[in-house]
């Protein structure tokens, strides 16, 4: 076991949203690899909890399911014009017909998506909020 690169099992656990039974059970089937501590408790690397969680979020269901509706009305089609990311966050403009549309997200979104420049997509937008101005 490496000091700081490990979770204890009820950690582990509460991270991942299941029992610490059931990491117990997951460490017996090899589903996850457990260590022991310098004095004998069983825990679990943070590697094995981050590829856990890697893995549900590429199980999701929204991942392998189609969309046949959704609530939001204000769908726009466009092609992605720039991209602007750093470590975190990202800045993604995309041309609409005469509009242009900026979102910002996760650097993480734009990697998932693959985002890039020339890339068609569709935008869509659910506003709480819309001001409305005339002007002069």
């Amino acid at each position: 076991m490496v000091p700081g690169r490990s979770l204890r099992i009820g950690q582990a656990a509460e991270l991942l949203g299941v029992g610490i039974e059931t990491i117990r059970r997951w460490g017996t089937d090899g589903r996850i690899a457990l260590e022991r501590s310098a004095g004998g408790q069983r825990v679990v690397p943070i590697v094995e909890v981050s590829r856990l969680l890697a893995e549900r979020r590429g199980e999701r269901p929204s991942a392998a399911t189609p969309i046949v509706a959704q609530s939001a009305r204000n769908r726009f089609e466009g092609i992605v014009s720039h991209v602007e990311a750093d470590r975190v966050a990202a800045v993604v403009e995309v041309l609409c017909g005469p509009h242009r549309l900026v979102s910002l997200m996760t650097a993480e979104a734009v990697a998932e998506l693959g985002l890039a420049v020339g890339q068609r997509v569709v935008c869509v937008v659910k506003a709480t909020n819309v001001i409305v101005e005339v002007p002069g």
